[in-house]
């Protein structure tokens, strides 16, 4: 009988050997593979902690114990030990598990998360909670060392250091978050991981005493004072330990037994503790570890081969890359800029042809948004490339440091709208409310990649501010006719029609175009705007339209409040307009994970679902 049969919660670990608990390394290596290779999901990241999960999961009380995993994306073998192994079909699907962690799912995981850098806080917290409450438990935080760049993460370490509350961090190094760390941090972990006069020092001392008859390894696990002394000697800095850390490691997170025994002499150490843990990201499966970056998520593949089954389309992503080398050849004053996403948005490709003028700055979006304005007020043209979902992390510093001083920095804001499987954490339908309130600031959208090219160049000759939204993937193979010439603030008629009229912002206008279509065999003959430009509005037109229709649609991959739709309510207040304004997009609710094209049915958004709406108004 498999182990992994015989395992569901943390409690079936407890009396398993030393043999099985490998056995069961292997099985879950097997069982994610298989699992993932259908739904899609995180791969390479869940494949690096399998033994650092099950040690956690041995040697701590869960769930009376509390984990916090940072980021979240690898909680698949968390979910696995914590009775979730039978829903493992159903991963990233509707209705089915999530790939982060998340408390309406289960009460082991304690913290929601799908953003960086969150962990240390969280779990401060509940530590905090839990002695003012007089309680008895651990806490323990897993953080990436690509999370630990995040400044969040930082802040964190001071405070936990300063607070000398009973905390476990546990440091997971595989030297990548998404794509390869940078940064002095990661150069600082990557000195303590490869330092040979320290693992030759310790080797050294742990074989002497070992030898020692009869006591040699109880004087070698009663020496951990020495052993710190020899890192304060070898190791410059002890960065963890000057902010109040007991440090331990670097440990092998791929020996058991070594997880084993460092966790169990963790719970009796008191005050903040930082275990340095080495793991290699995709471990257990040749493709995902000779490319952890391309395996960290990944749509359906097949196992011997690595070959992903999604049929490959451009996507907005890779033309944003390759309009932006093309133009960067033209322009020695363009650089570009990513919070350690270079792969997930599209400039790897830049990166390679301008190594001089591309800057990673790591998990830190605060940064990456002044650092571009600091840029700006030299005279280049910086182009910041970050997910919706991310930008919203960097909110205070496109205020003050970039609108407020108008200065002339191009937001690329990759993955607006919906993106589907990652879910609640990740949907970018957020943006347009938060951004649209910012004075100096310009908002544009594209109805498809023809256009997107058009608005980068545009946006980039742009003197000032500019944010543009496009989706995650590719277009929905709709083919337009026109593209007018872009001009300050105004939209494009794409069809004109009379009685009713469809203005719609961004990728949507695709699923417009159909509806249209599948209207006029009604003979029913609606006028279609492309609002490109989401702010400001083109008012001239609208002053028309108000006079020219007595229904108008507002459609939008985004919230209803506070969005597209909500500005035109605005304006049409301001102007008395009588007519019925219908607004169509996301409720006030967060949107769950799932196939998008599933989602666009079940908020109306898809072509039946708009036809549908728009028919039962007129």
């Amino acid at each position: 009988m498999a182990v992994l049969e015989k395992v569901n919660y943390p409690k079936d670990l407890k009396n398993l050997s030393l043999k099985e608990l490998n056995i069961l390394s292997n099985e879950i290596r097997k069982f994610l593979i298989d699992k993932v290779s259908k739904t899609g999901g995180h791969l390479a990241s869940n494949l690096g902690v399998v033994e650092l999960t099950i040690a956690l999961h041995r040697i701590f009380d869960l769930p009376k114990d509390k984990i916090v995993w940072d980021v979240g994306h690898q909680c698949y073998v968390h979910k696995i030990l914590t009775g979730r192994k039978d829903k493992f079909d159903t991963l990233r699907t509707y209705g089915g598990l999530s790939g982060f962690t998340t408390r309406k799912e289960s009460e082991y995981d304690v913290f929601g998360a799908g953003h960086s850098s969150t962990s240390i806080s969280a779990a401060l917290g509940i530590a905090k909670a839990r002695d003012l409450k007089g309680e008895k438990f651990n806490v323990i935080a897993v953080i990436g060392d690509g999370a630990l760049t995040g400044g969040m993460a930082l802040e964190a370490l001071n405070d936990a250091g300063a607070s000398k509350n009973d905390l476990i961090v546990v440091l997971n190094d595989n030297e990548m978050s998404i794509s390869q760390n940078v940064g002095s941090l990661a150069m600082y972990l990557s000195k303590i991981r490869t330092s040979p006069k320290y693992i030759t020092i310790r080797n050294d001392i742990e074989l002497l005493v070992k030898k020692i008859p009869a006591l040699g390894n109880n004087i070698y696990k009663s020496m951990e004072k020495i052993k710190e002394g020899v890192k304060q000697l070898v190791i410059p800095g002890m960065l963890f330990e000057e902010l109040g850390f007991t440090y331990l490691g670097p440990i092998d997170g791929h020996n058991i037994e070594n997880l084993l025994d460092v966790f169990q002499r963790a719970k009796k150490l008191k005050g903040p503790i930082l275990i340095h843990v080495i793991t290699k990201k995709g471990k257990g499966y040749i493709y995902a570890e000779d490319q952890p970056d391309v395996y960290h998520g990944v749509g359906p593949f097949e196992v011997a081969t690595g070959n992903n089954f999604t049929q490959s389309k451009i996507t907005y992503s890779e033309v944003f890359g390759e309009e932006l080398i093309k133009l960067a050849k033209e322009d020695q004053r363009i650089v570009a800029i990513t919070a350690a996403m270079p792969d997930g948005t599209g400039l790897k490709p830049f990166s390679e042809h301008f190594k001089d003028r591309f800057f990673d700055v790591g998990i830190a979006e605060q940064h990456a948004a002044t650092f571009a304005a600091g840029l700006a007020t030299q005279g280049l043209k910086p182009i910041f490339a970050v997910y919706s979902t991310f930008l919203q992390r960097a909110y205070d510093q496109v205020v003050h440091d970039i609108c407020l001083q108008n200065l002339p920095v191009v937001l690329a804001i990759d993955r607006s709208g919906i993106v589907g499987e990652d879910g609640e954490t990740h949907q970018g339908i957020l943006d347009i409310s938060f951004l649209r309130v910012i004075p100096n600031l310009t908002i544009i959208s594209p109805k498809d990649i023809e256009e997107f090219k058009m608005m980068i160049k545009w946006a980039i000759d742009f003197n000032r501010p500019i944010a543009i939204r496009y989706p995650r993937g590719g277009d929905l193979n709709v083919q337009f006719e026109k593209y007018d010439e872009i001009n300050y603030g105004k939209w494009e008629e794409l069809t004109i029609g009379k009685d009713v009229c469809i203005i719609s912002t961004g990728r949507l206008t695709q699923n417009a175009k159909l509806v249209i279509e599948k209207l006029n065999k009604h003979d029913i003959f609606p006028t279609l705007i492309n609002a490109r430009f989401i702010k400001p509005l083109d008012y001239k037109l609208l002053d028309e339209i108000f006079k020219d229709y007595n229904i108008i649609f507002t459609i939008e991959d985004h919230y209803l409040s506070g969005g597209f739709g909500s500005a035109v309510l605005e304006y049409a207040a301001k102007k008395n307009y009588k007519g019925k304004i219908r607004n169509i997009g996301y409720p006030d609710e967060f949107v769950t994970h799932g196939n998008i094209s599933l989602l666009y049915k079940k908020y109306n958004l898809d072509i039946e679902g708009l036809y549908n709406t728009i028919l039962k108004e007129i």
